[in-house]
């Protein structure tokens, strides 16, 4: 595996069922993932629904991005296109929670 720190963001939009707001939220994230220099491969998604005690279903989009190393990911906090993600996108979730983590071969 090439990659090895790992970036997990789970958003919760102030609106879910707005259509317009999932828009302009997903237009935003489009850009940023398009333009983001740091970021390597990322997946973005959706709740799956699964019924499970264990499984948090609340959320509104899930965003993982990897990262060749944890300097890769501590440059893409303050580049440019992150911070225009977040200055677009920001007034559209009222709550993110952020897992982070280094990969490790078992």
């Amino acid at each position: 595996m090439s990659d090895s720190f790992i970036h997990i963001v789970f958003f919760w939009l102030r609106e879910p069922l707005n259509k317009g707001h999932r828009q302009e939220f997903e237009a935003a994230l489009q850009r940023f993932l398009t333009e983001s220099e740091f970021a390597g491969s990322w997946q973005v998604g959706t709740p799956a629904g699964t019924a499970r005690a264990v499984v948090d279903n609340t959320y509104t989009y899930c965003l993982l991005i990897t990262f060749s190393s944890a300097a890769r990911h501590d440059e893409y906090q303050t580049e440019p296109a992150h911070l225009k993600f977040i200055q677009e996108a920001g007034p559209l979730w009222e709550r993110v929670q952020v897992y982070d983590s280094n990969t490790m071969r078992i």
